[in-house]
C-alpha cells in the first residue's frame, strides 16, 4: 500500500508544491496555500481518472475518455455548426448566444440565495422534450419537488433527481439514465475517491471539474456546473476552473431589489457583453423583456437630481434612470460614492465639471446611482451622470421628456457612441421628444425619419445649456 503524503495547493490557481510558500510562484497570492493529504504516490488523480470506472450495483463499467481521440487534418474537420439546445429561456438563450451547445461546460455562479437553483429548475422544466439528469448535493429531494412545484405544477416526467455527492455513483446513474442534459448542483460538494480531502477543496474541484469535462467532450452531453461565490465575489475553488469550461456567466443583483442580472464572464460559443434580466416573484424568476418600462419611475417630475439615459449592453437598448445627489460636506473629506456605475469614473467625471465647466465641487459631497440596482458599463452614461449631478448641485429639475448619451472625454468634448439609432429608437418608443447625442453621430444618420428631437452637442457646455439654459 502506498504511504499517504502531503502537499501544499494554492487555493487562488492551484499550483502545488511540496512545501508550504509564503508567495504562490503562479498567481502571487500571498498566504495561499493549504495542506492536503494526497493517497497515491504513482501520480495525480486527474490522471489515472483518464479511464474512469462507472459503477452501478454490481456491474462495472470502463470508460476510457479520449482513447479513441486520433489525429486529424484541420481540412478534413467539418465545420457545420451543430445545432444548439434551446431552453425556452429567451434571456438565457440570449447570453449564451442562441442556446446551450451540445458536449460545452457551463459554469453559472452567484451570491447564496440569489436563485441559481430557481434559474436553473426553472429552465429544464419548460424542456420537457429532453431527459435531463438533476444531481443536488445541497438538497434533498422533497426541497426540489416543492420548489418545482412552486415554480410550475405541471412537472415533466423527462427529469430526473439524483441526491448524490460522490462522482463515481454519479456516473454509474449517468450510465443507467443516458441523460441529454446533465446539471450539477452544486461543484463543490462534489468529491470522488481519488483525492483524499474534503468536498470542496481546491483539489477535489479540480478534479471533479476535470472529470465532468472529459465526460462532456467524449459523450456530447452538455453540463451546468453551479459555483459558489466567497467572499471576495470571485467563484470558489481553483482558477483552473473558469479556465476549462466553455461558459462562465454570472447571476447577480441585490436580494433587496426585485430585479436579478444575467452576464457571461467567458463564452467560447458567442459573445461576453450579452446581458439578461430577470424580475424575482414569488412563483419564480419572470423574464423582463422591456426592461426600459421598469426601471424607469414615473414620479420624478419636478425633482432635482435625476436623468434618463439611453444605455446599451449588449445588443440591447434600454433607457435607464441615473440619481445623484449633491450635498455639503459634513466631515473635512468629501464623500464620493456610487452604486451600479464605476466610482472611479465618477471621479474623473466631477473632475471634469470643476476644471472645464467651473462649477466647484471639491467640499460637496456626492453621492451617485443606478436606479433597480443595475451595474451599467456603458461610456454613454457619463452625460447623463454630469446631468444628474449639475441638477441636483443647483436644485433644478430637468424638464420631462428628455434624455441624453454620449461619452465625456477630458477636455470636456461630447465624444460620438455605438449604435446611437437604436438608442434614438429605444427613446422614441418611449414617448421622450427630446434627446441628447454627440454632434459627431450625426454624420449619416438621418433625422428626418424620427419623430424626437435631436440635439447634437459637441462639448458638455452646450448639453447643459440644452437642459437648463
Amino acid at each position: 500500500m502506498a504511504k499517504d503524503k502531503t502537499m501544499y495547493v494554492c487555493s487562488n490557481c492551484g499550483y502545488d508544491s511540496a512545501k508550504w510558500l509564503g508567495k504562490c510562484p503562479s498567481c502571487g497570492e500571498w498566504s495561499s496555500f493549504k495542506k492536503i493529504k494526497v493517497a497515491d504516490t504513482s501520480g495525480t488523480g486527474a490522471a489515472k481518472s483518464a479511464a474512469l470506472t462507472l459503477r452501478h450495483g454490481d456491474k462495472s463499467t470502463h470508460l476510457h475518455l479520449g482513447s479513441q481521440n486520433k489525429p486529424m487534418r484541420l481540412n478534413d474537420i467539418s465545420a457545420k455548426d451543430e445545432p444548439r439546445i434551446d431552453t425556452h429561456d429567451a434571456e438565457l438563450n440570449r447570453v449564451l448566444g442562441g442556446g446551450i451547445v451540445p458536449g460545452s461546460i457551463i459554469l453559472l455562479g452567484g451570491e447564496p440565495g440569489i436563485g441559481k437553483s430557481t434559474l436553473t429548475l426553472q429552465t429544464i422544466l419548460s424542456m420537457s422534450e429532453r431527459d435531463i439528469l438533476y444531481v443536488s448535493g445541497e438538497e434533498s429531494a422533497h426541497q426540489i419537488k416543492m420548489r418545482a412545484e412552486r415554480l410550475n405544477p405541471d412537472n415533466s416526467d423527462s427529469i430526473f433527481v439524483l441526491c448524490e455527492t460522490s462522482l463515481e455513483n454519479i456516473f454509474g446513474h449517468i450510465q443507467e439514465v443516458k441523460p441529454e442534459l446533465l446539471i450539477i448542483d452544486s461543484i463543490q460538494t462534489i468529491s470522488t475517491e481519488t483525492v483524499d480531502s474534503s468536498p470542496g477543496s481546491i483539489t477535489q474541484v479540480r478534479e471533479c471539474a476535470s472529470a465532468l469535462l472529459r465526460f462532456a467532450k467524449t459523450s456530447g452531453v452538455p453540463v451546468i456546473l453551479i459555483g459558489h461565490i466567497n467572499k471576495e465575489g470571485t467563484l470558489a475553488g481553483p482558477k483552473i476552473l473558469e479556465h476549462i469550461v466553455d461558459t462562465v456567466i454570472q447571476f447577480e443583483g441585490d436580494q433587496h431589489y426585485m430585479y436579478r442580472i444575467l452576464r457571461s464572464m467567458k463564452n467560447r460559443f458567442g459573445s461576453t457583453s450579452e446581458l439578461g434580466i430577470y424580475e424575482m416573484q414569488q412563483n419564480g424568476l419572470r423574464q423582463v423583456s422591456n426592461p426600459s418600462e421598469l426601471l424607469l419611475t414615473e414620479d420624478h417630475d419636478g425633482l432635482s437630481g435625476v436623468a434618463i439615459s439611453s444605455a446599451i449592453e449588449g445588443v440591447r437598448p434600454f433607457l435607464v434612470e441615473t440619481q445623484a445627489l449633491v450635498s455639503s460636506a459634513a466631515y473635512g473629506t468629501p464623500q464620493r460614492s456610487a452604486t451600479g456605475f464605476d466610482q472611479r469614473r465618477l471621479n474623473m467625471l466631477l473632475a471634469v465639471l470643476e476644471k472645464r465647466v467651473g462649477f466647484k465641487l471639491m467640499q460637496k459631497d456626492v453621492f451617485l446611482n443606478i436606479a433597480g440596482g443595475l451595474r451599467v458599463t456603458d461610456m454613454a452614461m457619463d452625460l447623463s451622470v454630469i446631468a444628474a449631478v449639475l441638477s441636483s448641485n443647483v436644485d433644478t429639475p430637468i424638464e420631462a421628456g428628455w434624455c441624453m448619451c454620449g461619452e465625456v472625454g477630458l477636455s470636456g468634448e461630447v465624444r460620438p457612441v455605438s449604435r446611437v439609432e437604436q438608442r434614438i429608437a429605444e427613446a422614441e418608443k418611449l414617448g421622450f421628444k427630446h434627446i441628447i447625442i454627440p454632434s459627431h453621430n450625426m454624420k449619416n444618420l438621418n433625422a428626418k425619419k424620427y419623430k424626437i428631437e435631436l440635439h447634437p452637442v459637441k462639448k458638455v457646455e452646450g448639453a447643459l445649456r440644452c437642459l437648463f439654459g
